[in-house]
């Protein structure tokens, strides 16, 4: 397949810059796969949809306040800096804007802490060495920034109290995202209650989202690319709950495509769902897939030409979602992180 199939063009106003003004009020695309049917409703629709025969799986993974700016000796200057994971204690991978002003050697000064830029890694972001000290973790947890995504181009400071909770969701819990599972955005405590009331239970999972997700298929041939593996982590009785309402015939609904390929990743291991597990997630899913896990997703509206959108595509059908985003464009859904949503039953 071509990269190119996968392309549409898409008007940089429909790009959301800022979260709905409250979370279930983000608009709502139905899609029924088997007979292309559309619905447009709001997100607060959603238990109106579902039943007994459903249940969700969510990731809970939490959102790392990952951005910082750092001063370096003698210079006025900040310059950005992304932790993206601890590579060992103490030590950071880091992406630093712009590289050439953080060589190895180099004294950097975050907050209350200061680091020395150890080396450049073969990927080109840099690793960062905080020391061994207690609370270092907790310190970055403090003065960090949500990493928004490059494609909200505002001032984001200005709004960063608000980003700190929006750009999580309401039951996020296990740190250490640099990106929201942001199909979860949507959820609030009343649309969780009224799903409970519909008699749909909800099984929690653990994605970690890396920097990949927003890393560009470069090759032209889809097949050659390359998924950065992340770290997931299931309990046994979230598998066993998992395990036992497909046997009962309920249909699962994955919430975003981070619990999607963990679940399907999980589905192609030797003991699928029997047990505790965890590990590293790398699962490309692109169409021609056979989903194991999968009878309905809920998910955002992706980038063109990205490995999100190859998998709703692989879901519900590459010419089915290219209609569907053409009547998004048209309708003017609000695309990517804090936009709008899609339901494909």
């Amino acid at each position: 397949m071509k990269i190119d199939d996968f392309d549409f063009a898409l008007p940089d106003r429909l790009i959301a810059q800022h979260p709905a003004a409250e979370r279930d009020q983000s608009r709502m695309m139905v899609l029924w796969r088997e007979s292309g049917r559309r619905e447009h409703l709001r997100f607060r629709d959603l238990p109106d949809l579902l039943g007994p025969k459903h249940f969700l799986v969510v990731n809970d993974t939490r959102v790392f306040p990952a951005r910082h700016w750092a001063a370096r000796p003698g210079k006025a200057e900040e310059i950005e800096v992304l932790l993206l994971e601890e590579v060992r204690p103490g030590e950071w991978l880091a992406l630093v804007k712009p590289g050439r002003k953080a060589p190895p050697g180099q004294e950097l000064k975050i907050g209350p802490l200061s680091a020395r830029v150890m080396e450049v890694a073969a990927s080109g972001g840099r690793v960062l060495d905080f020391g061994r000290d207690v609370g270092v973790r907790e310190a970055l947890e403090q003065i960090g920034e949500p990493p928004l995504p490059p494609y909200i181009r505002r001032d984001r400071r200005a709004d960063l109290a608000r980003d700190r909770l929006r750009y999580q969701t309401v039951y996020a819990d296990r740190s250490g995202s640099v990106a929201a599972p942001t199909a979860g955005l949507h959820f609030t405590p009343e649309v969780f209650r009224r799903l409970a009331d519909r008699g749909v239970p909800v099984c929690k999972l653990l994605l970690h989202v890396g920097y990949g997700t927003f890393k560009p298929v470069r090759s032209e041939i889809v097949e050659e690319h390359r998924m950065e593996p992340e770290y997931y982590s299931i309990d046994a009785a979230t598998a066993d709950r998992i395990r036992a309402y497909k046997r009962e015939g309920r249909h699962l609904v994955a919430v975003g495509t981070t619990s999607t390929r963990c679940l399907e990743y999980l589905a192609r291991q030797e003991n699928p769902l029997g047990q505790a597990s965890s590990g590293h997630c790398d699962l490309f899913i692109y169409p021609g897939f056979e989903f194991r896990m999968l009878d309905a997703l809920i998910t955002n509206f992706h980038l063109p030409r990205s490995t999100l959108f190859m998998l709703a595509c692989a879901f519900a059908g590459r010419e089915t979602m290219l209609d569907c985003y053409r009547e998004a464009i048209a309708r003017e859904y609000r695309f990517y992180s804090y936009g709008d949503c899609m339901l494909i039953l």
